[in-house]
């Protein structure tokens, strides 16, 4: 019996080349076949590539070279005639001693505090609650169910319904707080004044914490049980446990978490706009109502682009940040 070698061609188990590089006759494969075997997964990429480039990209050098301009309401028929700008809109910007500085200053410490406020607030219930369920009770799915109707509701109606509970004269919160329990002197201001922040961050926490919630649930599902065991013999309380095995454990899950609900926290424009409309009290004008009142409110695109930018670079300057310290940190474990 013989056996007839293709030239051009390895068999899968010898030297390991790839398997078809060239025909009987010492050509090429086709390009379907080229696609086929190396091509594939950037042919299956490019959708999502050209959704990114339109959605994403494309208007963020836009905005970038809005920045640059004197972009106001009188050249929004024709961009190009806008008079160049340089850093003008950039200086103005950062100028803490003038009216704009100063207002976006206070925008970024109340975005800072709020952020910080919602995000701990949130970390905390879910890993409570996920901690909670990890133990066999009788209604456990039912209760999980109700945990994550938050997540599940949509934005604009959930923040709609806070909005009615939240009105001075017919809300749910004065009717609880001042008719039934007492606990006020009179119906409280909840939508304007210094009680928008604690509005603000309530809606915020209600919205966020069933997601902190649903991923360190699944991480706790990789936690082996054999571990709180050898714990309990060894005489371990359910606060050693909890110290000792779950926070480590959870670890890499909360480096992740952490960092997605501060993007999603201090980028939040949905919650403030539809809970405050176009004009946010002092108290609670974050910055991301901040930038969309300089640039669509009084029409000047040109210093709300340069205030997007400083805002990118922030976040793109703490991410950077975060993620140093969380691989140094993990290294160090590690070792």
């Amino acid at each position: 019996m013989t056996t007839t070698v293709t030239p051009g061609r390895t068999d899968r188990a010898g030297s390991g080349e790839s398997v078809g590089t060239k025909d009987a006759r010492g050509r090429l494969p086709r390009i379907p076949d080229r696609i086929r075997h190396g091509g594939l997964p950037y042919l299956l990429l490019l959708p999502a590539v050209v959704l990114e480039l339109l959605v994403h990209l494309i208007p963020m050098v836009i905005g970038i070279a809005m920045s640059f301009r004197q972009l106001t309401q009188f050249y929004i028929r024709n961009w190009g005639q806008a008079p160049w700008a340089a850093f003008d809109n950039y200086r103005v910007a950062v100028d803490f001693d003038a009216p704009i500085g100063r207002a976006l200053l206070h925008s970024f410490y109340v975005t800072c505090l709020f952020t910080v406020l919602a995000v701990g607030l949130s970390w905390l219930f879910g890993v409570a609650a996920a901690i909670m369920m990890q133990e066999n009770f009788r209604g456990r799915g039912l209760l999980r169910a109700v945990f994550l109707t938050p997540y599940a509701l949509p934005v604009y109606a959930a923040v709609i319904t806070w909005a009615f509970m939240f009105q001075r004269d017919n809300g749910l919160i004065n009717h609880v707080l001042h008719d039934q329990l007492g606990l006020t002197d009179q119906p409280s201001f909840w939508l304007i004044g210094d009680n928008s922040f604690v509005a603000l961050v309530v809606v915020a926490v209600w919205k966020s914490w069933p997601f902190a919630f649903l991923i360190l649930m699944a991480g706790l599902q990789n936690i082996p049980r054999e571990l709180y065991e050898a714990a309990a013999i060894d005489g371990a309380g359910v606060w050693q446990q909890i110290r000792k095995i779950t926070l480590p454990s959870l670890r890499p899950v909360n480096q992740v978490l952490v960092l997605v609900l501060f993007l999603w926290t201090f980028n939040d424009f949905n919650t403030p706009y539809v809970l405050f409309g176009r004009a946010a009290p002092e108290a609670a004008d974050l910055i991301s109502i901040h930038i969309y009142q300089s640039s669509f409110v009084t029409w000047n695109f040109g210093s709300g682009s340069a205030m997007s930018v400083l805002l990118l670079l922030f976040l793109l300057l703490v991410t950077a940040v975060y993620l140093l310290l969380t691989s140094r940190g993990r290294k160090t474990a590690d070792a």
